[in-house]
């Protein structure tokens, strides 16, 4: 219902608008009433009508004025002027303004009714028009995103050179001319969710939608999805700069991100600059190393080369089990490993781990201990996955953990998490395939709604829209909104090959509220418009 507010300055004329019209059949509330524009302007801001109804010759504001205020304050509000004065300086004024009618009084109820009338479809058409283009910028947003990851995949593990990064950089719209190069990789997770590798929370997914909001401000910051937790930042600029992006970026995390200790686990672990493109595959290695200790320094959000690398312990001591750090042999730093940790951080991971034990793992007693307790934490693991532990126990390494030795504890436990990883990912390959499985069908029935979305079928599979849409990508090898629109054009191809009908009551047919639409994404997708199809095929 729209909401209409009336200014006039005679009462009978008010009184006899505000009494004999019917609103509501035409759509409209009626929600105020004024006699002239100093009295009617504190109540249109506390009200905010759609459409405001004022005459254009008062005492003390008059119309003209009037509505010129309002349509700076509130552009997207309909005026209409009533007037007695036939004159055309007035009618000039009124439409720079911006007003929709000009009507002369006296006023018919037919010609008011009428006006109301073609108000109200304009501000329909214009409100559907907004929702489209949301809808639009949302399906472009999906569509950069899983682009965005692709590129930066290829950039840092080196795959494109210097030329070709710039090319499909460009194609992205992403400027990647810059004197210095940085990359943050942050990631996060749901504390009270910890034995489930694959969900996504609500709380999770806010934090991280406030984090985008805030980096896809700055040009000089270009942000990327990494996988289901982790995301990237690239910190590009003049080399002066590049210490002041590197600081803003960790000051910008660390004010959304904490506070929520008992709920949320983050952490960050950011490079050093440096001076070419050609570079980038080294700075996210080493902060792809720093990385894997989030799980060795649980409680250190900020990660840097110095404080994973250079605190480590120099030179042999004597062994002394009473000297020991029983926190760091603690088996849930194992367990959120085996719950958060991909395969390609193992290695860092074992290293770092071995490492913070070095003059311990001189005493046999602890090596044993140390070793038992790796396997039997895995062992629990993927026994609450449903697997028998004789699957994650087929080890080259299995017959020496009675007497293992230092120098095998690396291989050993890289082969046991490997096993419990890889089990673990086809659990999650096998809950996905479930997932997507109860989401095709319902896309199946509801592909041809204009209302579906991707946070509805997100909603239907009871997970976020976050997470569905990594794992939908990662499934399907496209985006949701990709597939949808080439189920949409499938039957929009079927319709146009075996019936007369028009392409807009096709367009409405398949999913698309405005045909104009429909005939772009036709021609986006399909190479021709759809009466070329149409066409081609009767040819």
């Amino acid at each position: 219902m729209l909401k209409v507010f009336l200014v006039e300055d005679e009462s009978i004329v008010r009184e006899g608008l505000r009494d004999n019209i019917m609103w509501q059949q035409h759509g409209y509330q009626f929600a105020g009433e004024a006699s002239d524009g100093e009295m009617a302007l504190p109540l249109i801001r506390k009200i905010k009508p759609d459409l405001l109804i004022t005459d254009i010759k008062m005492p003390f504001m008059d119309g003209l004025a009037l509505s010129k205020i309002v349509s700076q304050e509130f552009p997207q509000m309909k005026i209409v002027i009533i007037s007695g004065y036939d004159e055309f300086e007035y009618a000039r004024q009124a439409i720079r303004v911006g007003v929709e009618q000009y009507l002369l009084k006296p006023i018919t109820r037919f010609s008011l009714q009428k006006v109301l009338q073609e108000i109200r479809e304009k501000i329909e058409n214009e409100r559907a028009q907004e929702d489209y283009l949301k809808k639009f910028k949302e399906e472009m947003q999906e569509y950069e995103q899983f682009s965005r990851r692709n590129f930066f995949e290829k950039v840092f593990e080196g795959q494109l050179s210097v030329q070709e990064i710039y090319e499909e950089a460009q194609k992205l719209s992403l400027g990647m001319d810059a004197a210095g190069y940085n990359l943050a990789m942050v990631s996060l997770w749901e504390k009270r969710h910890m034995g489930e590798r694959s969900q996504d929370s609500r709380l999770v997914a806010g934090k991280r939608e406030e984090l985008t909001r805030y980096f896809l401000r700055y040009p000089e910051f270009l942000m990327f999805r990494w996988n289901i937790n982790t995301f990237g930042i690239l910190m590009k600029g003049e080399e002066e700069q590049m210490e002041g992006l590197k600081n803003k970026c960790l000051e910008n995390i660390m004010r959304i991100c904490s506070g929520q200790d008992e709920e949320m686990g983050w952490c960050c672990a950011i490079g050093d600059c440096v001076g070419r493109l050609s570079l980038l595959p080294q700075v996210y290695s080493k902060v792809n190393h720093m990385m894997s200790y989030r799980f060795l320094k649980p409680e250190q959000h900020i990660l840097t080369m110095e404080e994973t690398v250079g605190n480590l312990p120099q030179g042999k001591e004597e062994s002394s089990l009473g000297g020991i750090d029983a926190a760091k042999a603690d088996p849930e730093i194992i367990r959120n490993f085996l719950m958060r940790g991909q395969v390609e951080e193992i290695e860092d991971f074992v290293d770092g781990y071995l490492d913070s034990h070095r003059e311990a793992l001189e005493s046999r007693i602890f090596r044993d201990y140390l070793i038992l307790s790796i396997r039997f934490t895995a062992i629990t693991f993927v026994e609450k996955l449903g697997y028998g532990q004789e699957e994650l126990l087929e080890n080259s390494y299995e017959g020496k953990i009675h007497n293992m030795q230092t120098e095998d504890m690396g291989p050993y436990m890289r082969e046991l998490l490997e096993r419990a990883i890889v089990l673990s990912d086809r659990a999650m390959d096998s809950q996905g395939k479930k997932l997507i499985k109860k989401a095709l069908e319902y896309i199946e029935e509801n592909y041809t709604k204009d209302t579906v979305s991707l946070n509805e079928v997100a909603s239907t599979v009871d997970v976020s829209a976050n997470y569905f849409s990594a794992i939908f990508s990662q499934e399907m090898e496209m985006t949701f909104t990709e597939y949808i629109t080439k189920k949409r054009m499938e039957r929009a191809k079927l319709l146009l090959r075996q019936t007369e009908k028009h392409s807009g009551e096709i367009a409405v047919e398949v999913g698309f509220r405005d045909p104009h639409y429909f005939s772009f994404v036709f021609k986006k997708t399909q190479g021709c418009t759809p009466r070329e199809y149409r066409s081609s095929m009767k040819g």
